[in-house]
């Protein structure tokens, strides 16, 4: 079982990342660039739940998972179903206030690989998935900070 943990700043408020955390729209890809188009399809949905199957064109991993952002500030994915990675697996944002109008994002990524190519994964993100995942969560960071600058 692989764990990364890595956090970021943003200088958006919490809400709008959490806003667009949870935004299942066609412009998805444009913020989280590691979201395949051709590997994304929502299930289903209510007002703070959604079940959504997202993948990335690199190493064709997919993931069908329960987003949840009941609480405040926290968004959880758990993953229900993948080629890759089982139960247990998971993905838990943590959001809170920068108090200047940004924002801190703790990520925590837990991997239960379930398949070879789920191990394979696991071993290569434990040597570099802490930088790898910093550098994607920095980047919709950037995406989002450069979209609430564009005037409407």
């Amino acid at each position: 079982m692989g764990r990364v943990h890595v956090r970021a700043h943003g200088a958006v408020p919490p809400e709008q990342f959490v806003a667009a955390l949870t935004d299942f729209g066609s412009g998805r890809a444009e913020i989280w660039g590691a979201s395949d188009p051709s590997h994304f399809t929502v299930h289903d949905r209510g007002d703070t739940w959604a079940e959504v199957t997202e993948g990335s064109a690199a190493g064709g991993v997919w993931q069908r998972l329960r987003y949840d952002w009941s609480v405040p500030d926290v968004v959880t994915l758990d993953v229900l179903d993948s080629n890759a990675f089982g139960p247990g697996s998971r993905w838990t944002y943590r959001v809170e206030s920068d108090g200047a109008g940004g924002c801190h994002v703790d990520l925590t990524i837990v991997r239960v690989p379930t398949t070879t190519k789920g191990r394979v994964f696991d071993a290569l993100l434990s040597l570099g998935g802490g930088g790898y995942f910093a550098r994607d969560l920095r980047r919709s960071l950037r995406r989002l900070e450069s979209r609430s600058r564009t005037p409407s």
